[in-house]
């Protein structure tokens, strides 16, 4: 640039985690001054400031960030090496590599090509695999490649086998879950640990099963939502990323639950979705921080 202004190729984050003690912040600050970074955001957690966990996520400005990048993260190395830290800077035009996994509701599909295509979701969506192909045509319009990869009791190794070929093939950084009705295998979600994200409906675990709206409205609930989360090898039980409630009465029948709920679902994947890709969501144990 000619006029000394930034441009959003400019804008970087850096993400740290680490063991908390004294001099993180000054450390970062000083050396993004030093490297003539200026810092526009800052976001900071401790879980104990007397030997807990720390979480920080920096934006900053740096002219003709892209190629100082790969030095920045080269001389970081030395401040990361004196606290522990596991750091990662990135620019915030970078546009992942996401895959959506469906079944056959599309609710959660629709909402999020509508967002990608909006410009809403800050990732490259690369591909959606369906283990049945009814969704297909609802891909179609949008000129992004959808496999069918069908599974039962009998091919699903052979089936995983196969997504997984599709994952390395589209150099895939993110999996998202969109109503995808089967259970991972111990051994997809080791390997997708912190990079598959998944949606349900709050009922779970009180209304596990069979018809759950039906079980909800023979309750007579009053609240219904959705829970964004990382897969874990616990079903439906991974680090939260998002929730969110609408509250319901006597009025509503099962298929008004079932509509509000579709319609928390997909907000709520929507928005996790984009705050892992903004780098927002820090994974500490079974829980997380998130900078939103």
């Amino acid at each position: 640039m000619t006029d000394g202004t930034l441009c959003q190729s400019d804008l970087g984050r850096l993400v740290v985690r680490c063991p908390d003690q004294a001099g993180i912040i000054a450390a970062v600050s000083g050396f993004l001054f030093e490297h003539g970074a200026n810092i526009v955001h800052s976001d900071q957690h401790s879980t104990d400031p007397t030997g807990g966990r720390f979480f920080l996520r920096i934006e900053f400005a740096l002219a003709n960030l892209e190629a100082k990048l790969p030095a920045l993260r080269r001389h970081f190395a030395e401040v990361a090496a004196i606290y522990r830290m596991d750091a990662r800077f990135s620019a915030t035009p970078e546009r992942r590599r996401v895959a959506i996994f469906v079944s056959r509701e599309d609710h959660c599909l629709i909402e999020l090509l509508w967002r990608h295509g909006a410009g809403e979701i800050p990732a490259e969506l690369v591909c959606v695999i369906g283990n049945h192909p009814e969704l297909a045509g609802v891909v179609s319009p949008w000129s992004i490649p959808f496999h069918h990869v069908p599974i039962d009791p009998a091919t699903k190794a052979r089936a995983e086998a196969r997504q997984e070929e599709l994952l390395a093939a589209y150099r895939v950084e993110l999996v998202v879950l969109a109503r995808y009705m089967q259970v991972l295998s111990p051994q997809f979600v080791a390997a997708w640990h912190g990079r598959a994200i998944n949606i349900h409906h709050s009922f779970l675990p009180a209304f596990a099963g069979a018809r759950p709206f039906h079980q909800a409205s023979v309750r007579g609930v009053k609240l219904i939502g959705a829970t964004a989360h990382y897969v874990t090898g616990e079903l439906d039980a991974g680090p939260i990323i998002d929730q969110d409630v609408h509250r319901v009465d006597h009025r509503h029948d099962v298929a008004d639950l079932r509509r509000i709920s579709r319609q928390i679902e997909r907000t709520v994947l929507a928005r996790a979705v984009t705050w892992h890709l903004e780098d927002r969501v820090l994974i500490d144990g079974n829980r997380t921080i998130v900078f939103s």
